[in-house]
């Protein structure tokens, strides 16, 4: 167990931040040139202006008529992924690992808060796979990867939980807490999860095409 945990520290960290670091950048380039060569038109009217507008008012709770018209899903979603970010950011046991490995590190969240975080976005994963079974509409544009992009999002987190809390087999726990933690970040360039880092470039471009051609809102 402890080799295992060694490699998953070692080797297999440096791959996936490799991975994934490659994989992001990879594939802003390959959109970038996508849309040069087929819609060069888009990059005449890309304004920093509208585009960190149309960002900042859609970070703003209910501040879209989107979220207004679906207030629900709109509320999980939002705190589904507030906690998403923070709990693994914030973590006092990530952030040692860090400040050890690299002498960087910042302040963090209590361990209470962070453990609550941790049950709120298992409970959303298993609000998002409730809602994909049952409305009709949403089931009927689900595929498989779907729910196996759930299983990796929920993993890390319900291994954490498992491994805090020395529920049971501790040290396998752990380990696969890292395995999953690595897996769903090298996932992320490759699936559905790369809107964590294109979404504000998406955002950004819809906010200068309301903005600056229709002169109106997107939000």
């Amino acid at each position: 167990m402890n080799e295992i945990y060694q490699f998953l520290t070692g080797p297999m960290l440096w791959l996936t931040f490799w991975v994934f670091l490659f994989g992001i950048l990879f594939k802003i380039m390959r959109l970038g040139i996508l849309a040069y060569n087929k819609e060069r038109f888009l990059f005449t009217f890309f304004s920093f202006k509208y585009g960190f507008r149309s960002i900042l008012n859609w970070l703003i709770p209910f501040r879209p008529v989107n979220m207004k018209n679906h207030a629900i899903l709109a509320s999980v979603t939002y705190i589904f992924h507030i906690c998403l970010i923070l709990a693994p950011l914030f973590l006092l046991a990530h952030i040692s690992l860090l400040d050890e490995a690299w002498d960087i590190g910042w302040f963090t969240l209590s361990d209470t808060l962070i453990d609550l975080m941790t049950w709120i976005v298992l409970a959303s994963c298993i609000f998002f796979f409730v809602r994909r079974i049952t409305q009709k509409e949403v089931k009927y544009l689900t595929t498989t990867s779907d729910y196996v992009l759930l299983i990796i999002v929920a993993m890390p987190f319900f291994t954490g939980l498992v491994a805090y809390h020395q529920w049971v087999a501790y040290r396998f726990f752990l380990n696969l807490h890292i395995l999953s933690g690595e897996i769903m970040l090298m996932a992320i360039p490759f699936t559905r999860l790369s809107h964590m880092v294109l979404s504000p470039l998406t955002r950004a471009y819809i906010g200068s095409e309301f903005g600056g051609v229709r002169h109106t809102k997107d939000w």
